[in-house]
């Protein structure tokens, strides 16, 4: 990766069209670009592992650098499902944001019910490729992607990219945080609102982790001695620990945001 690189380089598809790079777009290299606690939340079973996944190819998109079309650097994942029916629950954005709108979609597949809304989940880019705009060109192509599926609504449950720096401090005050042009401190919640994404709601649990003590160490290589909140790195919130259960919790806040495609 040079200096130079440009986020316009990159060619984004749907995995439905390259469905040659499926494994390289859930590889090693993209699971060790996050927490490794990150990756057991057991919810993500019910749409990131096979065959589930088939049943959204369309809304997985990949990104190659054009000068070497087999190298996948970042990836969208978004979700349609149903909304707005207040007789199934639906009647507003869950609280429990990502983990809650997966089991809706998965929900909707067994009762064949048609999904009228698209709700991101994830945009990772991989390390080298960060800093170059990569993350914003893969928004625009998720909203890009939900309206030529003929979605006028896209819903994110964001996770704050800088929160980790200060996990103690309360998400309602943190979100609450503005610049002096009235724009979000946070840069990613700042990159939505840019595309024109509204503030909709606080999703106060919307990831939970939950796992032994002894997986927490091996997740995280940290010691855990005591219970009580542990600060875990990359941790939007303190850990609960309880070494009398012998177990430890974390659960993300998310920030519900919403995108109406034109």
């Amino acid at each position: 990766m040079t200096a130079g690189f440009p986020a316009e380089r990159l060619a984004v598809f749907p995995l439905r069209e390259r469905p040659e790079l499926r494994g390289q777009a859930f590889s090693a290299e993209f699971r060790a670009a996050v927490p490794e606690f990150m990756l057991h939340d057991p919810t993500a079973g019910l749409y990131y592992a096979d065959p589930a996944l088939d049943r959204y190819l369309d809304f997985v998109l990949v990104a190659v650098d054009r000068d070497d079309p087999g190298r996948v650097v970042a990836r969208a994942v978004s979700v349609p499902f149903a909304f707005g029916d207040a007789a199934l629950g639906r009647g507003e954005l869950p609280d429990a944001g990502w983990d809650a709108v997966i089991r809706w979609a998965h929900a909707d597949g067994l009762a064949g019910r048609a999904p009228n809304a698209v709700s991101a989940l994830e945009i990772m880019v991989l390390p080298p490729y960060r800093g170059r705009g990569v993350s914003q060109l893969m928004l625009r192509a998720m909203r890009d992607n939900t309206g030529a599926r003929g979605f006028a609504d896209l819903y994110a449950p964001v996770q704050p990219t800088e929160k980790h720096l200060d996990p103690q401090l309360p998400f309602a005050d943190y979100v609450a945080r503005m610049r002096e042009d009235g724009l979000p401190q946070d840069a990613w919640v700042r990159a939505h609102v840019r595309l024109g994404a509204s503030i909709v709601k606080m999703a106060p649990c919307s990831m939970v982790v939950a796992g032994t003590l002894a997986e927490w160490s091996r997740w995280t290589g940290l010691a855990f001695e005591r219970s009580g909140d542990v600060i875990v790195p990359g941790a939007l919130a303190p850990v609960h620990v309880s070494c009398e259960q012998n177990h430890a919790v974390y659960i993300e806040p998310n920030l519900w945001m919403h995108h109406r495609i034109g």
